[in-house]
């Protein structure tokens, strides 16, 4: 994979890139954006950019990339390559994206570090670049060519429902009635709006129905932000604006949180509005006849706040050995369990496989108490909804997702 060459230059640097990738990042993409302000309004997340996520997933996602490279020259991360690929296919990203990136990230490179960056750096870091982006571009033309769907597809709402205060499904079917494309139970569509200002933003939603559905159904929790952090533009949108009749633009399902072929004891652990991939989960579980025990774990602020619990509750009941623990902050008494997520009264069957979806804090205490309790980080898996984050921290990165 990496030259020994490179390897040596790209593992004497990495302290000082590692140091500076957080300036790295913002410069790269305020030379991006000035030079390509497209992308900023019809790609790219206005909010993770103003909230800096977005910068700290690239700056963790290179960091991380690098070093496995310097210590593992003869592999390449594909758990995290595949991650980064489903979310590049589901925006539609093209091989042709990639020199532009190339040409923003290394002016900031050189901006920032100066003249520590000699032909030698910069030989061994464009090296580190592309063997990253072609191993994106490979992964992303194998799932297009996987794909029942090219590009966007529009598709009319045939129901809303309110689920809670700030949580609304959507059902949808396609506008030129052809056939629904399958899908895996825990992937996710983009969903393309234009907004107000006539900004087109796109966001990624978990199918909460089981595999076989006639339509394509998608839960929206609203989230609060203002005008300096854009938080929710989108799901705000949806919530305000969207009704039945309406049209949406749909890519094909993408994502790589999907439950494998097995007769494995399950986990599937939740919190908020990341119960919705589970819910899928456990619809295509109860459709199959699941056989061995399954453990469904929820946290939320509040039996009332808990979206889609009829359904959680119900495709468990359908299961032969399943069992349900929801955690609530209020509200607790006769619902659920008091406090925040506590696995040291669950039983974790042997050979147990687990699913992860919430926010960070979250899915790393919950993967910290089932490592604890002799689950195998290889069997631990897990959605980040937005920015992967956890890659901005590679010390503490999960062994396996």
């Amino acid at each position: 994979m990496l030259s020994e060459q490179s390897a040596a230059t790209v593992r004497a640097t990495l302290p000082a890139v590692g140091a500076a990738i957080g300036q790295i990042t913002e410069r790269f993409y305020a030379r991006l954006f000035e030079a390509h302000p497209e992308l900023l309004r019809d790609l790219f997340n206005r909010g993770n950019q103003a909230s800096g996520a977005q910068k700290q997933a690239l700056a963790g996602s290179i960091a991380a990339f690098a070093t496995y490279l310097v210590n593992n020259p003869d592999r390449r991360p594909d758990v995290m390559l595949d991650r980064i690929a489903h979310k590049h296919a589901s925006l539609g990203i093209v091989p042709e994206q990639y020199p532009i990136v190339h040409e923003h990230l290394f002016a900031a490179i050189a901006e920032i570090l100066g003249d520590a960056v000699t032909e030698e750096v910069a030989a061994a870091w464009t090296e580190v670049y592309w063997l990253m982006a072609n191993a994106l571009i490979a992964i992303e033309k194998r799932l297009y060519e996987q794909s029942a769907q090219t590009g966007w597809r529009e598709w009319k709402v045939v129901e809303r429902v309110e689920e809670t205060d700030d949580v609304v499904t959507f059902k949808l079917r396609p506008v030129d009635d052809g056939p629904v494309p399958g899908y895996r139970a825990g992937q996710y569509v983009s969903v393309g709006v234009t907004l107000a200002d006539g900004a087109r933003q796109i966001r990624q939603y978990s199918l909460t129905a089981a595999p076989g559905s006639p339509e394509r159904q998608f839960a929206v929790k609203r989230v609060t932000g203002d005008a300096a952090t854009p938080d929710g533009e989108v799901s705000n949108h949806l919530h305000a604006h969207v009704r039945e009749g309406d049209v949406l633009q749909l890519s094909a399902p993408y994502g790589d949180l999907v439950l494998e072929d097995t007769h494995a004891p399950l986990l599937l652990a939740s919190a908020g509005i990341g119960v919705t991939p589970m819910i899928a989960m456990l619809e295509q579980l109860a459709d199959a006849g699941h056989g061995a025990p399954v453990t469904v774990v929820h946290a939320d602020r509040s039996p009332a706040a808990h979206a889609l619990r009829a359904d959680h509750e119900a495709y468990a009941a359908k299961l032969a050995d399943a069992r349900t623990v929801f955690f609530y902050e209020q509200d607790a008494e006769g619902a659920g369990r008091p406090g925040r997520v506590d696995l040291a009264e669950v039983a974790v069957p042997a050979g147990t496989r687990a699913y992860l979806c919430g926010p960070l804090p979250f899915m790393r205490a919950v993967r910290e108490q089932l490592i604890a309790k002799g689950v195998a980080p290889a069997d631990i898996h897990y959605e980040v909804f937005g920015p992967d984050l956890w890659l901005a921290q590679p010390a503490q990165a999960p062994a396996a997702a």
